[in-house]
């Protein structure tokens, strides 16, 4: 599902290391791996780096990768949507979510540190505004569709319904975090936004969904490009 979306992507991917020196040149060397340089010059050699520092490395770098569906002076904003219920000013009506390029970041964290680069801060990232962590929500009951019909069909990802979804989906995992750290006894420092994401909403929500449908579908069906799911 969204072979060309992710074969277009890999292809801006390459446009841009080549096209983006400060970023991915170094040595002689052209590499998306260069980005982890940025990230070391960025650290402070006491205290390391803040996870929000670090998500903005990688929304600098690689934000010009992703499909341009809105455009703010020359800037493509990637993974953020207009909700016109909000508010009906262009700018201030967009909700950002940036789940990939956040998912990423997540992903830099571990090997980061393994480099000897600790990151801090990891809960001043948000929760990933995706299909399994807020499917989870939709098949618990926590969160129901103002219409039963709205599960029967599939969504466009910019659609105010999915975008609410997406949106609600962060602020409750924002909920769920203390309970689960105080129902396992667990402080932040322990259990960070990135574990209770990965061993918990997102697993939870891939096993309740092959239980509750055949091939594990997600409650809510999106029309995805391969390049926001």
């Amino acid at each position: 599902a969204g072979l060309e979306g992710r074969v277009a992507l890999l292809n801006r991917l390459g446009h841009v290391c080549q096209s983006a020196a400060t970023w991915f040149h170094r040595d002689g060397t052209v590499r998306p791996g260069h980005l982890f340089d940025k990230a070391a010059e960025s650290a402070d050699p006491a205290s390391g780096i803040p996870a929000p520092l670090l998500l903005r490395l990688v929304l600098n770098g690689l934000g010009p990768i992703w499909p341009s569906r809105i455009v703010i002076d020359g800037v493509g904003l990637g993974d953020a949507w207009p909700y016109p219920r909000w508010d009906t000013n262009a700018e201030r009506g967009i909700v950002p979510f940036h789940k990939l390029s956040q998912w990423l970041t997540y992903s830099l964290i571990e090997p980061s540190e393994a480099a000897g680069i600790s990151v801090t801060d990891m809960d001043g990232l948000t929760g990933l505004a995706e299909y399994r962590n807020g499917g989870l929500f939709v098949d618990l009951g926590v969160v129901e569709p103002r219409s039963p019909d709205d599960l029967a069909k599939a969504h466009e990802a910019g659609s105010p319904l999915i975008v609410e979804w997406r949106a609600l989906t962060i602020a409750l995992i924002d909920r769920l975090a203390p309970l689960v750290r105080a129902e396992l006894g667990m402080p932040a420092g322990a259990m960070p936004l990135a574990s209770l994401l990965q061993g918990g909403t997102w697993s939870a929500g891939r096993k309740i969904a092959n239980l509750r449908r055949q091939g594990g579908q997600p409650s809510i069906q999106i029309v995805s490009d391969g390049t926001t799911f």
